[in-house]
């Protein structure tokens, strides 16, 4: 028997299907969903609450005509299905095929790419009022949830709108990952009467009335509108919006696909800003993600029946992190750790159960996490903030003004930095060296393995004299053991891993190892490597030494050429004063690198062991 997710090429395809036909379809999608990031990896609990809510969106709304605005964008896959890419769906995440985000180039009915949280309701009222200057009548509706609504910027997009009084629909997917009012017979009927197109034209056309009565009408209305909200405070979670100035609805069952289609309906006539609120079970059809919540968010591949995820036999950097942290933190009550609702993809779940009283999760609150951080570190405490690079980007100005400029202790663990692979170009962290190493007053570091990693986080918290950022990679270790014993390293020291002249390559990170492999291989030629584990400060004592005797230099590192480790190279170069070298850099070009594996991406960008070594035989030759 064909599924009905067979007709669906487009949202026009919906409108003829019945109410059965559509909550059928809701369980075809989840299905799909669950198959494809099984094998796929992805976000699954995420995609599986909104199932309903993509399906009435799009019944009841003309799109692309109507924009509709993903946020967080890991909610989009049940969207992605049904607006034309079904057929594609099976190559989520993978290089060239569709992306785990919105992405305006992939479709006409992504009309704002949203990787990051919290963007959507500054966007959707931008998209607003530019309908406006131009004289059109078509909706807007940003999805926010998951956690989106605890960032700053969120609550920027809602004043803002309320205070604009534009036509803009904002619906608040509350899944228990921002606030949970409960739902209840009264609030469904009360919500029922708000919507009725009757109710809302008799209480404008009063409004109006009361407005115009000569005397009083003014402090009527006054009075009128405390009584209105004070009744609402008592019964609904909506006062905060509505003075804020939106109109809000809910909270609605957000899996009751026939109440989703009417409430839609009615507020589509609507010509002010709404808010919608409602209620969805993260994880909701899948026993496995409704159980383990934080685990299912996003994964990688793993066994659709017995939800066991395909593991390393090697610890995670992030579980290095982890660990180490809790080692360190044994021994010495002053440090605190610090994510911004990120516990378990950094490592820090262990750290939060054993430490409850030291351990912070701010929320999705990058900057303040960061000033945060400061405080804690004014008070003689060690704050260690564990960020994501990519998500370390959006509090650049705290990291400056807060912390480096008053020269305070705050560790910076940077996860995934580089490549990360199936996420794409809104996870990639390709920018934190050239974005870090501008700033006066911080020490930049990136270890080679795990074992300079744990010794890396023990440097950095005995460093008083200011911050300290430590910029690590996705993924796994070589399986190196714990040495055993602590060693501090020596501010700004580099290592000579391997000796050699006719061409020396500094390599940063995760590309000593492959840089090592490809110089071994490279046997007709002496070729040295150097583990550059400090990007700031530089050793300019052996870049002297290493420059005086090598034929060229390459550099190597899986961060943008513009501003990274290859430029620092060369400006500390030239301030040496020395005589002319060749210096070649390898890392990132200028542009956005697509989504897919780690290791295809770095084989065609030639940072993988084979592309290091034809690099590298390419200068040797050109040299001769």
């Amino acid at each position: 028997m064909e599924r009905i997710l067979e007709r669906i090429d487009s949202p026009q395809d919906l409108k003829g299907l019945s109410l059965g036909e559509l909550e059928a379809l809701a369980a075809e999608l989840r299905e799909e969903i669950i198959t494809v990031v099984s094998r796929n990896g992805g976000h699954l609990a995420p995609n599986l609450g909104v199932v309903e809510l993509s399906l009435a969106l799009h019944y009841v709304f003309d799109t692309p005509t109507d924009k509709i605005i993903w946020d967080v964008g890991h909610q989009a896959y049940a969207h992605k299905l049904i607006t034309g890419r079904r057929g594609r769906f099976h190559t989520l995440r993978r290089y060239r095929g569709i992306s785990g985000f919105p992405k305006r180039a992939e479709s006409p009915y992504d009309p704002f790419g949203t990787g990051h949280a919290s963007t959507s309701i500054s966007a959707g009222l931008g998209m607003a009022k530019a309908r406006n200057l131009r004289g059109e009548d078509h909706k807007i509706i940003a999805i926010i949830g998951d956690g989106a609504l605890t960032a700053g910027l969120a609550f920027e997009g809602l004043n803002n709108v309320g205070a604009s009084e534009t036509d803009i629909i904002v619906v608040l997917n509350d899944n228990r990952m921002s606030i949970s009012p409960s739902v209840g017979a009264f609030s469904k009927y009360l919500t029922n009467v708000l919507t009725v197109p009757a109710y809302n034209r008799l209480r404008a056309e009063i409004w109006d009335f009361i407005g115009k009565l000569p005397e009083f009408g003014e402090k009527i209305q006054t009075a009128v509108r405390r009584l209105d909200e004070s009744l609402k405070g008592l019964v609904l979670p909506g006062i905060f919006f509505e003075e804020l100035g939106f109109r809000y609805i809910g909270p609605l069952d957000g899996h009751d696909l026939p109440l989703l289609i009417k409430t839609l309906e009615a507020i589509r006539g609507f010509k002010e800003p709404i808010l919608f609120h409602i209620l969805t079970k993260k994880g909701k059809g899948y026993k496995h993600a409704e159980e383990n919540l934080p685990k299912f968010h996003g994964l990688g591949a793993f066994d659709k029946i017995t939800g066991e995820v395909k593991k390393s036999v090697n610890p995670s950097y992030s579980q290095v992190f982890g660990q180490t942290l809790e080692r360190l933190a044994e021994k010495d009550e002053r440090i605190v750790a610090i994510t911004a609702a990120m516990s378990l993809g950094t490592g820090l779940e262990g750290f939060s159960q054993k430490f409850p009283q030291r351990f912070y999760d701010v929320g999705i609150a990058e900057q303040h996490a960061v000033t945060f951080a400061a405080g804690l570190a004014t008070q003689g405490l060690r704050p260690v903030v564990a960020i994501y690079s990519t998500f370390l980007q959006r509090a650049y100005d705290q990291i400056v003004h807060d912390v480096a400029l008053q020269r305070l202790p705050v560790v910076f663990a940077v996860d995934r930095g580089g490549l990360v692979g199936e996420d794409g170009p809104t996870h990639h962290g390709t920018f934190d060296l050239s974005y870090l190493r501008g700033i006066p007053n911080l020490v930049l570091m990136a270890p080679k393995d795990e074992n300079e990693f744990r010794q890396m986080l023990y440097t950095a918290l005995r460093y008083e004299k200011g911050p300290v950022a430590v910029r690590y990679p996705r993924g796994y270790g070589l399986g190196l053991p714990w040495e055993g014993r602590w060693k501090r390293l020596r501010m700004g020291s580099w290592e000579k891993l391997r000796e050699g002249d006719d061409l020396v390559i500094l390599a940063v990170g995760s590309m000593v190892h492959p840089s090592l492999r490809a110089a071994q291989g490279l046997s007709k030629w002496k070729v040295g490597v150097v583990n550059c584990r400090f990007v700031k400060p530089i050793d300019t004592n052996l870049l002297r030494e290493i420059g005086q005797k090598a034929g060229a230099i390459l550099t190597v590192e899986d961060n943008s050429l513009v501003g990274g480790f290859g430029s620092a190279v060369l400006e500390a170069w030239a301030g040496l004063g020395l005589p002319r070298l060749r210096i070649e850099r390898l890392g990132i070009p200028d542009r956005f690198i697509e989504h897919g594996a780690r290791d295809k991406l770095l084989s065609i960008l030639g940072l993988d062991e084979k592309g290091i070594a034809k690099r590298a035989r390419e200068i040797l030759e050109g040299s001769r």
